[in-house]
């Protein structure tokens, strides 16, 4: 497997980044509407609407925050070349490729279908120092190690 794991990075990178401006965007269109005009009377309705809208900016808030964590991760995590499953490896795990880094949806990459996993996933946990050609067993699933990067 060859791979420009610079390239991987600057994609994750990317698609993280995106994903937090439109965190953000939400966050403060949120925060917008959970703000009550004082200069007039309030209705009921009113200020149960700006507590729902205040809940839901303080939820994307978190989001936000996870997102920028994610982002200082990818800029920190070493993706020089691996010969077993750690931090920084892209690994074939029967037939999937996956990017050891942080946890994302799928994206495309070297025209090929990757998904980050997290070092906490339990995944990761299971596959944690295996290399190239060895079985691991993932939630009573067998699955092979074909191939580390």
């Amino acid at each position: 497997m060859d791979w420009n794991k610079d390239h991987i990075r600057e994609t994750m990178l990317s698609l993280e980044t995106a994903a937090l401006n439109s965190a953000r965007d939400n966050y403060l269109d949120y925060v917008s509407t959970a703000r009550l005009d004082r200069t007039e009377p309030i209705e009921n309705d009113e200020h149960a609407q700006a507590e729902i809208a205040s809940d839901f900016a303080e939820a994307l808030d978190d989001t936000l925050h996870d997102y920028a964590d994610k982002l200082e991760k990818l800029r920190k995590i070493d993706f020089g070349p691996k010969s077993a499953v750690t931090e920084g490896a892209v690994v074939k795990l029967s037939g999937r490729y996956f990017v050891i880094a942080v946890s994302t949806s799928k994206f495309t990459c070297h025209g090929r279908e990757l998904m980050g996993i997290s070092t906490m996933a339990p995944i990761f946990e299971a596959i944690e120092g295996a290399r190239a050609g060895e079985t691991v067993q993932v939630k009573g699933r067998v699955l092979t190690i074909e191939d580390v990067a």
